[in-house]
């Protein structure tokens, strides 16, 4: 049996009474449908970036996606970038960048390979993936059949998807994203980012300026792996920042007045996790056990020392979405993907 510990950000799960890499599209295909075909649970397992597998680990397949390639086509103003699941998201940030190829820049030093990109609805700084994508490749176990989704059919929202959404019926094989040829950034969208760059919202700044801008930032908040700092044993944001109807919100605005919101287009309201989480009395770098808030950032529950478990990050990850519904009346909820476990009690 293969442990899983090693094949995540946060260094947590048990092992895997089944393991195998997929190196082909192909390949991939043939194990998840011989898979089904026994109905054998299966995990398909990525750059785990963003996922808590419980500490008795999986008591099935998993199969770990190495799958490699990137394919190029110009089409007008835009190039088309074809990329198989197994690519290193933020190498192909890297080349974007480099070819001049506008439109996923902000995205940089997101941990997590191209696959999950689609899965999780991707974003930072302003920008997400739903923007970009043309089209993914998948097989659908329901089916039995690869198909082409176009970004319309795949259901995107506020770092979701509908393979998030179903995360059974579907396996990502590849990607499509249509980004602009061009040698400036995106409209700059977040104030935070505006001010490092100093320049104001909505201003246009050279590719490489706005991915070291976005790469500073998130060292600053532990979001960049880096083996020498302990705060980057993570899945990243644990908690998404909470979308409140007008009624919700305007209850938050009574219990915290002049709370930072930012209006949605729909009359929502977004709110930052991380504000609630520190307000309601958990603070950088609190400790529940072997295990803590991120001394640089609320968002993110580490395992600094690697002596944690699954069960102490639940622990946390519970006293905190508890403490925020008790004083807001916010309930947080998990980005990453819980595997064998839940923050039900």
């Amino acid at each position: 049996m293969e442990n899983l510990a090693p094949y995540t950000t946060l260094g947590l799960g048990g092992p895997a009474r089944e393991f195998v890499e997929a190196g082909t599209a192909e390949h991939l295909v043939s194990l998840i449908a011989e898979a089904d075909r026994l109905a054998q649970p299966t995990l398909v397992l990525g750059g785990g970036s963003n996922l808590v597998v419980a500490d008795e680990g999986f008591d099935g397949l998993v199969i770990r996606v190495v799958t490699q390639g990137v394919a190029v086509s110009r089409d007008g103003d835009e190039v088309l970038v074809t990329v198989e699941a197994g690519e290193d998201w933020d190498a192909l940030v890297t080349r974007a960048v480099a070819e001049g190829w506008s439109g996923i820049e902000c995205m940089s030093g997101i941990p997590g390979l191209v696959g999950s990109t689609p899965i999780q609805n991707v974003g930072a700084y302003g920008q997400e993936v739903a923007q970009t994508i043309r089209c993914v490749r998948a097989y659908d176990r329901k089916t039995r059949q690869v198909v082409d989704l176009e970004a319309r059919q795949c259901g995107f929202s506020y770092r979701d998807s509908a393979f998030k959404r179903d995360l059974a019926r579907h396996v990502v094989l590849g990607v499509t994203y249509a980004l602009d040829v061009s040698e400036l950034s995106g409209p700059v969208a977040y104030q935070e980012l505006a001010g490092r760059l100093g320049v104001e919202p909505g201003d246009r700044v050279p590719l490489d300026q706005a991915r070291r801008a976005v790469l500073g930032l998130r060292r600053g908040k532990g979001m960049v792996l880096d083996p020498a700092d302990p705060d980057t044993r993570s899945a990243g944001s644990f908690f998404t920042n909470p979308i409140l109807s007008p009624a919700e919100a305007e209850e938050l605005a009574k219990r915290a007045p002049g709370h930072p919101r930012w209006d949605m287009p729909d009359g929502s309201v977004k709110v930052p996790a991380a504000w609630l989480i520190e307000q309601a009395g958990y603070p950088k770098g609190y400790e529940r056990g072997p295990v803590r808030i991120s001394t640089k950032h609320t968002l993110a529950l580490t395992n600094p020392t690697g002596a944690g478990t699954t069960a102490d990050l639940l622990l946390l990850a519970r006293e905190v979405r508890d403490g925020v519904l008790e004083k807001y009346g916010v309930t947080l909820v998990n980005e990453p993907v819980l595997v064998g476990c839940s923050l039900a009690e």
